[in-house]
């Protein structure tokens, strides 16, 4: 069975509701806090909750944190196929949630980042399987260990990379390196500019499929616009699903998580990219970064 395997960092995510961002030395009070298993944990929710046979590849810690991602994901049917880091626990993100549902956040850096290429072999990726990569995993100390594993694996794997906001600060020889190795890229309209260079969203998709190995496939996130597809040679509008936003941490994942599961299923890219912009729509009514919808839910929503 094709299977979605995420190699990027699975986190704890603190999430606090605040007014507006405070003023640098200044102090805010919090509307609410709560804790999550977030990162990568969203897209494999999002992904399994689909239907897809999900595994996450990435480092895991021992403690507190560590524990709440491995429920988490073992709530959701997700695999984990490497061993935990002993004697490290997983690291956190900070986020702060304006009233706008903007987000702002801080991150930890623990056993997560400590992957080998021994460990991402755990997973044992075959012809036809889809390998999730985040930009951020592009960052030391992950970017030479996974760099080496995604360059040994069998050509029929597919590799996705979701490059995040870091993806335009790296060395251009490790974004080419990157790019060379990806068969389907997912990001949101910022990062398509910045990596790009273009102003006009539709032209940033033809510019970076380029860049990309023959047959590749680009999906740029414009919102609640929906996103924008290129495959064959074209540039594709896909209409999104506006909704009045409570919470927007996770819908991108949720987007790429069943984007992904489609992929995996062998649903054409149009449709999928339909499916994925109607998780996103759902995900935002809902609070929390791991609240993507599940099939019978997109299924409901698009009929």
């Amino acid at each position: 069975m094709t299977r979605v395997i995420h190699t990027g960092q699975a986190l704890v995510d603190l999430v606090i509701e605040v007014a507006a961002i405070p003023r640098r030395g200044g102090n805010q009070m919090a509307q609410s806090f709560t804790r999550y298993a977030g990162g990568s944990v969203s897209v494999l929710a999002a992904a399994a909750r689909s239907g897809a046979t999900a595994v996450h590849a990435g480092a895991h810690g021992t403690g507190a944190n560590g524990d709440l991602v491995r429920s988490a994901l073992a709530d959701e049917h997700v695999t984990l196929s490497a061993p935990p880091v002993e004697n490290v626990d997983t690291g956190i993100c900070v986020v702060l949630v304006e009233p706008t549902a903007e987000r702002t956040f801080v991150t930890t850096l623990g056993a997560e980042r400590q992957i080998t290429v021994a460990s991402l072999s755990t997973a044992a990726p075959v012809a036809g399987d889809l390998v999730c990569v985040s930009g951020y995993s592009l960052l030391e100390p992950t970017r030479d260990p996974l760099l080496a594993w995604l360059d040994s694996l069998d050509p029929g794997v597919r590799v996705v990379l979701d490059p995040g906001a870091a993806f335009a600060a790296l060395d251009p020889a490790v974004r080419g390196l990157m790019l060379g190795l990806t068969d389907v890229w997912t990001s949101n309209a910022e990062e398509a500019h910045e990596v790009s260079g273009l102003e006009e969203l539709t032209a940033t998709l033809p510019a970076i499929s380029q860049r990309l190995p023959e047959g590749s496939v680009v999906v740029v996130r414009d919102g609640p616009e929906g996103c924008y597809l290129h495959t064959g040679g074209e540039v594709d509008h896909v209409p999104g699903f506006p909704q009045e936003p409570v919470d927007t941490n996770g819908a991108g994942d949720a987007h790429t998580g069943v984007l992904v599961a489609e992929l995996a299923g062998g649903t054409d890219p149009r449709t999928a990219c339909t499916r994925a912009n109607a998780a996103g729509a759902i995900k935002v009514t809902r609070r929390g970064p791991a609240t993507a919808p599940t099939r019978a839910e997109i299924d409901a929503f698009l009929g």
